[in-house]
């Protein structure tokens, strides 16, 4: 029996060419290579110096089409998972639209920081179906260095910037590709992560909020909400789905924290080998995160045809997303 499903045709990832390693950044601030290494797993990071969110999408959505049998005039949806947009409006995904010709797809922009990227694999599975489209775009793209108070070693180490997306078709196929997914908000908890905060400066406003771009950071509570949310989030989609988190081929998560990782590997007790790591190369990257990982997992061969992975996101809001799917 034939249905209508959804299947990633394609990934795409792209990132600056200026790459800050930690021994830069203890020229800046009161840090090292070792502290920032055993407390993060990171070494280098990506960083924009002319790039914007909007440029590393557009590099990626052409990658897309040009891995397609497809023109950008088949593209139905074009979807940005963001936190740091070139502007409040227009979009990244309407700027991604007009730049690369794809006169009749819809645009919009996800805000879910770090969990946006598989929030936006459900609102595109859903629309896609509802709306019988056929080709979508959905990327995760994140200029995270604006953001940064570079004098913060608390925050300024862990970010970095870049982008990466999935080409989506709807099409008749003998098995989905979607299996199972676990959304959560904690939303009493997001004082805990914050950045861009936009103030009202309104001569009319009775409190006139400042204007504070930066990260403010709880890294203890962020830590604790991670560590415990994020295992049971993945449990819930596997139990949905009727597997064992031994039938996992790759899970790949947000790349937030080495340790991070590890202690969620630890509480499903699966080896990390099935949790690939580029945060020593490209630091906390948002919503790009799982989608570059994901892509550098594809193009090295490591999640092929038929492999069962688990995507999982978190962070600000504070957000899990995880979905569990054949590739």
């Amino acid at each position: 029996m034939k249905f209508e499903d959804f299947k990633i045709m394609a990934t795409a990832s792209s990132a600056p060419d200026h790459v800050v390693t930690n021994d830069e950044l203890a020229m800046m601030m009161d840090t090292s290579d070792e502290w920032i290494t055993q407390r993060t797993g990171i070494k280098r990071r990506r960083i924009a110096t002319e790039e914007t969110t909007s440029s590393m999408c557009t590099d990626v959505a052409t990658q897309l089409i040009a891995q397609s049998d497809l023109t950008a005039k088949d593209i139905d949806l074009i979807a940005v998972a963001t936190m740091s947009p070139d502007y409040l409006t227009p979009s990244v995904s309407a700027m991604v639209q007009g730049n690369i010709g794809a006169d009749h797809a819809i645009a919009f922009d996800i805000d879910a920081a770090c969990s946006g990227f598989v929030y936006g694999l459900h609102l595109v599975k859903q629309m896609l179906i509802a709306n019988q489209q056929k080709n979508a775009i959905l990327i995760g793209g994140e200029t995270l260095s604006k953001l940064l108070d570079w004098s913060d070693r608390s925050t300024a180490v862990l970010f970095g910037d870049g982008a990466g997306g999935v080409l989506i078709r709807n099409t008749a196929v003998d098995k989905g590709s979607f299996i199972s997914e676990d959304l959560r908000t904690l939303g009493n908890l997001g004082q805990y992560l914050t950045a861009g905060q936009t103030g009202n400066p309104s001569p009319f406003a009775t409190d006139q909020q400042p204007f504070s771009p930066f990260f403010k950071m709880n890294g203890r509570r962020v830590y604790s909400f991670a560590v415990k949310n994020v295992p049971e989030s993945i449990n819930d989609a596997l139990k949905q789905a009727n597997l064992t988190a031994d039938e996992v081929d790759c899970f790949v998560l947000h790349q937030a924290n080495r340790r991070i990782v590890e202690r969620i590997a630890d509480e499903l007790a699966v080896s990390m080998a099935k949790f690939p790591i580029n945060i020593d190369e490209y630091g906390n990257t948002a919503a790009a995160s799982e989608p570059i990982l994901l892509d550098q997992l594809v193009k090295q061969k490591i999640i092929k045809r038929g492999d069962v992975i688990a995507l999982s996101g978190f962070g600000g809001g504070l957000t899990v997303g995880t979905m569990i799917m054949k590739y």
